[in-house]
């Protein structure tokens, strides 16, 4: 047999026995997903309020945009412990893309798995923006004149928390529906957080 049909053979072997044998590769983790029950949808929803304005129902775990014609696009939340500690009208003082993360002291306390995350950035101890940071994609802090309420609107990289209530954390949304929303939120915003007893208008889905 000449040489090259002797190494077209070799080859055509190894490549049979290759194929013969069981994959030795790590199939990648399941994409997280949030439940589709919370997935952003045109609703209607009757509201005073003017359009652009933000209404958060901690409650129903839904934030609602409000538009015209008595309507608003609703999206699913997850409510962390300062969701239902604090509600009133506030207005988007500053929007950050992929923030960072700057958790209070007694939450390090509290959960101190995290302190091998901490690095020292410009405002302190956190964890710089970027896909494995808990705050997301972008945030939208909330201020009532100047005193910040230290209420967030923001993503978050663990979308099954999205209709739950998360441990800590303000107002959460999946890290497509936060860019969405930013991208039609302009700073001056007005933003509604209900009390969790009041709930919201009826909305259904069109």
């Amino acid at each position: 047999m000449n040489p090259d049909c002797r190494t077209g053979l070799i080859a055509a072997l190894a490549i049979g026995v290759l194929a013969g044998l069981p994959s030795c590769t790590t199939a990648p983790p399941p994409t997280l997903q949030a439940d589709p029950a919370f997935a952003r949808k045109i609703v209607a929803y009757p509201s005073p309020e003017p359009s652009g304005t933000i209404i958060v129902d901690p409650g129903a775990h839904f934030l609602y945009l409000v538009q015209p014609g008595g309507q608003a696009i609703r999206y699913g939340v997850g409510v962390g412990a300062e969701g239902f500690g604090w509600s009133g009208m506030a207005t988007i003082h500053n929007k950050q893309e992929w923030p960072d993360w700057y958790p209070p002291a007694e939450m390090l306390e509290r959960k101190p798995e995290l302190k091998p995350h901490m690095v020292q950035l410009q405002s302190g101890l956190g964890m710089p923006g970027g896909p494995d940071n808990p705050i997301g994609a972008r945030a939208m802090y909330l201020w009532q004149g100047n005193k910040d309420t230290l209420y967030r609107i923001h993503g978050t990289n663990d979308p099954t928390t999205i209709g739950t209530n998360v441990s800590s954390g303000c107002i959460r949304l999946t890290n497509e529906d936060i860019v969405d929303l930013y991208n039609r939120t302009p700073v001056g915003t007005k933003v509604i957080v209900l009390p969790t007893a009041t709930g919201s208008p009826t909305a259904s889905a069109q």
